[in-house]
């Protein structure tokens, strides 16, 4: 189920939600979705609506627009025409609503583990006792407590991904944004990790829109999958998954439903 798109997105911020979940039943919807670098097309006419609660997971070659589409979302960039909505409200300007997590973990490598988690609520002035204490059971909650007191060049590429999951735990968001947040972690890790976002999303049923060039880690996490095509950065394909949360992401990839859902995706790439 994929249609809705993007609405002018020219100066001003979107305020969080009064109420914490208290959203529309779709968290984005775009209509129409254009965007362009000058001459360059980047996206085409697309149209896209995400559920609350839901993860959609967006594939497709490089350059066909899939960061675009979470930089139109958070509203770093406007679309050059159609419309987009968060939790209801039309986006102009930064997009308070949500989080961002990006292949770079954008930690502060002058901090530790835990004031960088803990920047959240440092920003919203919570007392250091009381941000510290959230920002210790954040890390616990993802498995690397045991570092709070390292700086970022004592942490691991894994325990930095930890960190900065950690980090957006305490954002209080209600939508993530991933952009291949575990591309540069060794395969076994990566699965690890896939595995505790899924205990993530669990607990808190956050809406998660992922991008990630890996068929395998698309069909493992997503609700639905979107299969983007290039030159203009386009819709080719929408399929949904409806094996339910928690697909254990070493063991599901060898089902048979994966593997003809596979085959399914790349066809769609390969065209």
């Amino acid at each position: 189920m994929m249609s809705r798109s993007v609405q002018d997105a020219s100066s001003g911020v979107v305020p969080p939600p009064a109420v914490s979940g208290a959203v529309d039943d779709d968290a984005v919807v775009g209509r129409g979705l254009h965007f362009s670098y000058g001459d360059s097309h980047v996206l085409q006419d697309v149209d896209l609506r995400v559920g609350v609660g839901e993860i959609v997971v967006l594939i497709g070659p490089s350059g066909c627009g899939k960061s675009t589409i979470l930089n139109l979302i958070a509203g770093t960039i406007a679309p050059s025409a159609g419309s987009l909505t968060c939790s209801g409200v039309p986006i102009r300007g930064l997009n308070r609503r949500v989080t961002y997590l990006t292949q770079r973990d954008t930690l502060l490598p002058w901090r530790t583990a835990l004031d960088n988690a803990a920047l959240p609520l440092e920003i919203k002035h919570v007392a250091r006792a009381e941000r510290h204490r959230r920002a210790g059971e954040a890390l616990a909650r993802v498995g690397v407590d045991h570092a709070s007191g390292r700086r970022l060049h004592e942490l691991s590429g894994g325990m930095r991904s930890r960190v900065a999951l950690a980090r957006a735990l305490l954002s209080e968001s209600d939508i993530f944004l991933l952009d291949e947040p575990f591309a540069a972690i060794d395969a076994l890790l990566r699965v690890k990790l896939q595995r505790l976002l899924i205990d993530v999303w669990e607990s808190t049923r956050k809406t998660m829109i992922y991008v990630t060039h890996d068929l395998s880690e698309a069909i493992c996490l997503g609700d639905r999958v979107i299969v983007m095509g290039a030159n203009p950065g386009r819709v080719v394909l929408e399929r949904s998954i409806t094996t339910p949360h928690p697909r254990d992401p070493a063991r599901f990839r060898t089902t048979t439903e994966a593997q003809q859902i596979y085959e399914e995706l790349w066809t769609a790439l390969d065209q």
